[in-house]
This record gives C-alpha cells, structure tokens and sequence, in this order.
C-alpha cells in the first residue's frame, strides 16, 4: 500500500514537478548515488570519499557534493584546522534518498540474471 500525500491546498503543483525534475537530474547520476552510498550512515572527509568513490576525479566529487549539498541532501563541515579538513554526512532527506538507492541495489541484484537474458537477447 503506498503511502499518500496531502499537499496545501495553495501548493503550486507545475512548480513541485519542475522541482522533482531538477532534483532528479542533480542526483540521478552515477557519481551522486555513489557519494551518497560512499558517505552511508557516518561522516566522511573529502579524501576518504575519493578513495572510496572508484574513478572520480577531485572536480567530479566537489561538484556533485556542491550539488547535493545544495539540494539540501549533503551537510559539509569545515573544521578549523591547518589544513583544512572538511567533513561530510548525509542530512535526514539524504538518508531516506539512501534507502531508495540501496532498494534500487536490491532490485538490480534480484533481477539480474533477467536483465542479462534480456539484454543478450536484444543484442542478438
């Protein structure tokens, strides 16, 4: 059964959908479900995410934490140090977020060997 919504009855219903559109570009990509799956249920420093985050270059993870920062998904913590050291955690928003990539993870696990069927056989 899923769950309902009751919206404002002054809810502005185009610009919730253009909304949801931004936000799906912004982390519908394989670096931000990466970040966010990299980052988890703890906090981590910008180099423990680029260790951790296979191939992503230093520009790659500082404009996908920017953008997930700025969807309110991603808090960063600058700490007062020499160098600085800055730390990262998911926001409430960004770990239910979480729960709908590693659901997605499960699915792609499930379904697996059917895609691979699928996919040979289109190909074929």
């Amino acid at each position: 059964m899923s769950k309902q919504f009751k919206l404002p009855e002054d809810a502005d219903l185009a610009r919730a959908d253009s909304l949801a559109r931004e936000i799906f570009s912004d982390v519908a990509n394989k670096w931000a479900l990466l970040i966010i799956e990299a980052i988890g249920d703890g906090t981590r420093r910008f180099t423990e995410l680029r260790a951790s985050v296979d191939g992503i270059s230093h520009k790659m993870l500082t404009q996908n934490l920017r953008l997930l920062e700025r969807n309110g998904l991603v808090e960063r913590f600058v700490h007062p140090t020499v160098p600085p050291r800055v730390d990262y955690t998911l926001t409430e928003p960004g770990r239910e977020l979480r729960k709908t990539v590693d659901a997605m993870c499960a699915w792609t696990t499930r379904y697996l060997r059917e895609i691979e069927t699928a996919r040979r056989s289109f190909d074929a």
